[in-house]
């Protein structure tokens, strides 16, 4: 669509194309959508979406508008302020948090642009997810202890060490207190 207009958010409005035939129940229900953003500190990036109406299946990524290496950053949260830090994720991206687990990439994963606090409560809703799921005792015992770890560092009470990799480059943790480092 060649009348894309910018939003207050540095976002344009998405191209969306509708009446698609979703990958999974075949329907001609699923709705595509692309916007391109500008990312202070990242640059231009583009979101993609996928959703079905029918099936009710999603896809969601993000990806810079350059070709960029592998990288990975690292995050000490230690302050409430930490919470507000930009986070961009890629669904090619590991999110890793020493002591309390980690989140690898796969068919379901999405990317997404967030804020530390959202990416933590995203990883505190899979795990409760697993925990409510779980049959056995250790292992609702061991994601319960996850969910209150997570909870605190979300409230301020405990410190964590986050850290991003991602093979294709496309996510960052935007911070002067992110250490950035080649993926290896």
């Amino acid at each position: 669509m060649a009348n894309k207009q910018k939003v207050e958010t540095g976002m344009q409005q998405p191209e969306v194309i509708t009446g698609e035939p979703c990958p999974f129940c075949n329907n001609k229900t699923l709705t595509l959508a692309e916007a391109e953003m500008e990312v202070p500190f990242f640059g231009k990036c583009f979101m993609f979406s996928m959703d079905c109406s029918s099936c009710n299946y999603h896809k969601a990524d993000v990806e810079a508008a350059e070709d960029k290496e592998g990288v990975k950053y690292t995050l000490d949260v230690s302050e409430e302020n930490d919470m507000h830090i930009r986070v961009v994720k890629s669904s090619n991206a590991t999110v890793k948090i020493p002591h309390i687990g980690s989140m690898e990439p796969g068919e379901t994963a999405n990317g997404y642009i967030t804020n530390v606090e959202g990416l933590f409560n995203r990883i505190k809703k899979q795990v409760e997810f697993l925990r409510d799921d779980a049959e056995d005792p250790a292992e609702k015992k061991k994601a319960k202890n996850m969910v209150k770890k997570i909870t605190k560092v979300i409230w301020g009470q405990e410190k964590a060490k986050l850290i991003i990799e991602d093979p294709s480059g496309n996510s960052a943790i935007i911070s002067d207190k992110a250490v950035k480092s080649k993926l290896k």
